[in-house]
C-alpha cells in the first residue's frame, strides 16, 4: 500500500493549463482536482474556467461552490445563466487569459464542437506560456488505441487552431476501475506520446486505487483524485446553482 504523501505529484512552470478531453475522460475531475491541488501549493491561489460546451452533466461549474471555499477562483455563468454556455463569459476569459494571478486552468470539451470554445481565444494566448493537455481514456470509444487519438487531437487542434504539448493518461470505468485498467491507460498514453512526440504529464486515477498500487510502475508524476463531479440524481440537494 502507497501512502499518499509519496506520491510523486505533477509540476508545472506554465501559467495557463489547458485540460481537454472528450466525453467520458474524466476530465472535468482531472481540472476540479488539479485546482485543489494547486491552491495548497501556490502561493497565489489558482482560477479555474468552465469552457464545456458539450456536457451537461459533470462541468467544473458543479464544484464552484466547494472550490471557492478553499480560495479557489471558479469563472462560471451564474444565476439564471447557471446552464449557459460560453458567449456570456468571454470577456472575463479573455481578461483571464492575457493577464491575472496565479495560475489559470481551462476546463474545455474535447470534440470538434467543444474545442471551439477555444477558436475565439486563440489569439489571447501567448505563446509559450500555456500547457495544452489531452486526457486520454482507453476506454472510450474513440481513443481506445492510438490511431483513435491521434485522430481526435488532430481534429481538436484544427478546431482550437492550438497545439497539444503534452497528455495525461486517465482510463477509467468509474467505479469499476482497476489497476490493471490504470496500467493499460498508462500503456497506450506512452504509445500515443511517442507517436505525437508529447511528453505524458501525469497519470491521474481515484485515490482508492492509488493507494493499493507500487507506483514506481509509472514512470510519471501522478495526481490522485477524490471525487468531486456526481450525477444529477446523486447530488442531495439537486443541481447546483450560483
Amino acid at each position: 500500500m502507497t501512502s499518499p504523501l509519496e506520491f510523486r505529484y505533477p509540476v508545472f512552470s506554465k501559467r495557463i493549463i489547458i485540460i481537454v478531453g472528450g466525453f467520458g475522460s474524466g476530465k472535468t475531475e482531472v481540472a476540479v482536482n488539479l485546482a485543489k491541488y494547486l491552491v495548497h501549493i501556490d502561493k497565489i491561489p489558482p482560477t479555474i474556467v468552465d469552457l464545456d460546451l458539450v456536457n451537461p452533466y459533470f462541468r467544473s461549474r458543479e464544484a464552484a461552490v466547494e472550490m471557492e471555499a478553499m480560495g479557489i477562483r471558479a469563472i462560471v455563468p451564474r444565476g439564471g445563466n447557471f446552464y449557459a454556455d460560453l458567449p456570456i463569459l468571454l470577456p472575463e476569459v479573455k481578461g483571464a487569459v492575457e493577464s491575472g494571478p496565479g495560475r489559470l486552468i481551462l476546463d474545455v470539451g474535447g470534440d470538434s464542437q467543444g474545442a471551439k470554445a477555444l477558436g475565439p481565444l486563440a489569439e489571447a494566448f501567448t505563446p509559450g506560456d500555456y500547457e495544452m493537455l489531452m486526457v486520454l481514456n482507453s476506454r472510450r470509444p474513440f481513443t481506445e488505441n492510438v490511431a483513435g487519438c491521434r485522430k481526435v487531437m488532430t481534429r481538436i487542434e484544427g478546431t482550437a487552431r492550438m497545439k497539444f504539448t503534452g497528455l495525461i493518461s486517465n482510463s477509467h470505468m468509474i467505479e469499476e476501475t482497476t489497476p490493471e485498467l490504470l496500467q493499460e491507460g498508462y500503456q497506450l498514453a506512452l504509445a500515443v506520446g511517442r507517436e505525437a512526440g508529447l511528453p505524458l504529464f501525469f497519470i491521474s486515477a481515484k485515490l482508492e486505487v492509488l493507494k493499493e498500487m507500487d507506483l514506481s510502475q509509472f514512470d510519471c508524476p501522478v495526481l490522485p483524485l477524490t471525487r468531486s463531479m456526481l450525477k444529477p440524481w446523486e447530488r442531495k440537494n439537486g443541481p447546483v446553482g450560483l
